[in-house]
């Protein structure tokens, strides 16, 4: 139902290729961007000789933790006048961080959460028009399936009621205790993009009147976007097991990160109305029906849930993997072996948000019931990359 109001080193392909319309620099795009290509189309690729290419090898320090004592963190908003928005994925809650200070401020609680095995409070977006509308967006896992909402956020009003009532925008996405996906972010042409999981049922992904182990696009209002692949249909992209990272290149290419099985984790190029091949294909399959991985590893090694983009590179963070890897892009092709980073120095990492230029925030995920809590644990760092 719609409402509408993976080892080693990384095995790398050529992927496929998306720009889409307006600018943006990371996940989620950049509010207030502008539209300025058929929105949904694949337009025509700069050639990658004139892209720059990263410096094969890059580096991660560690500035500083942000906060500390985060109950299992997964959607991470920043604010544009400051402060840092934090899902709770168990109390399915809100918090706000103050970047500077580390000091928490309780936001609100979402109405409705059912957390439940990898379900609960996911993903957070703010509006395209967040200065004007100051909505804030949430997927989250209900009684019934995955939904999107949206809230005003009044930090006028107290600590702990600064959120509105929910407006269901979109529902009837699969739920289960496994593969809920939950990533949400809008894009540079400031439509809404969601990560799904197909649940645990496998034959999900493959049926495109699914919602379930789907990219889907969305107008702001929850309305199949524009330009879609498929007529009146919010599917994007599909084949695709559990979604839980996405983000645009400077030239504003969707990538979008994939849980495998037991064998090979994936990171995606997305184009409009492609197959990536599971339950059939986990990793590469070289058959042309399927849209082959970007970059792959063993899943020890990965279990990837969000990224980012900075510095020329996507940064994904790993959950099993306990570590940050560093993908050096030209066009769609990874430019140089991937590096990893971080390893097991914090635990399980689950989301990665582009802070401007050389910095990114990313969480910690020890507190989610598959971790080792250590004390402060769960936290935000920010990181300076190159």
């Amino acid at each position: 139902m719609i409402v509408r109001r993976r080892a080693v080193s990384a095995v790398l392909v050529t992927g496929a290729l998306l720009v889409t319309a307006g600018c943006s620099s990371g996940a989620g795009g950049s509010p207030g961007a502008s539209a300025s290509a058929s929105p949904g189309s694949t337009a025509a690729q700069t050639s990658p000789a004139a892209e720059s290419t990263p410096p094969a090898k890059g580096t991660v320090d560690v500035v500083r933790t942000v906060t500390e004592g985060l109950n299992s963190p997964w959607g991470l908003a920043p604010l544009p006048e400051g402060g840092l928005l934090v899902g709770s994925r168990d109390e399915g809650t809100i918090t706000r961080v103050d970047e500077k200070t580390g000091g928490k401020t309780a936001v609100g609680e979402v109405p409705g959460v059912s957390a439940n095995g990898e379900g609960g409070l996911l993903g957070l977006a703010l509006s395209p028009d967040y200065a004007s509308d100051h909505m804030v967006y949430a997927y989250f896992t209900s009684a019934s399936d995955n939904r999107v909402v949206r809230m005003l956020y009044d930090a006028k009003r107290p600590a702990g009621d600064q959120l509105g009532a929910p407006d269901t925008i979109f529902k009837g996405i699969p739920k289960g205790m496994i593969h809920n996906g939950g990533r949400i972010a809008f894009g540079p042409d400031r439509q809404l993009y969601v990560g799904t999981g197909e649940n645990g049922d496998r034959g999900l992904a493959q049926d495109k009147k699914s919602l379930g182990g789907k990219v889907l696009r969305l107008t702001p209002e929850g309305d199949p976007a524009p330009g879609n692949p498929f007529p009146d249909s919010p599917v994007y992209s599909y084949g695709h097991r559990n979604v839980q990272g996405l983000a645009w290149d400077a030239k504003q290419r969707l990538f979008a990160s994939e849980f495998g099985q037991n064998t090979w984790d994936e990171l995606n190029a997305i184009e409009p109305g492609a197959d990536y091949g599971w339950p059939a294909a986990e990793g590469t399959s070289n058959e042309g029906k399927y849209r082959d991985p970007t970059a792959q590893w063993h899943t020890d090694e990965a279990s990837p849930s969000g990224i980012a983009y900075a510095e020329g590179s996507i940064w994904m963070a790993g959950l099993r993997g306990q570590r940050l890897w560093r993908v050096p892009l030209k066009g769609t092709a990874v430019s140089a072996d991937p590096q990893a980073f971080l390893k097991g120095e914090y635990g399980r990492l689950r989301t990665v948000v582009a802070a401007g230029g050389d910095r990114l925030w990313i969480t910690t995920s020890a507190t989610d019931g598959r971790g080792a809590p250590k004390k402060g644990d769960d936290r935000i760092l920010e990181l300076r990359v190159t």
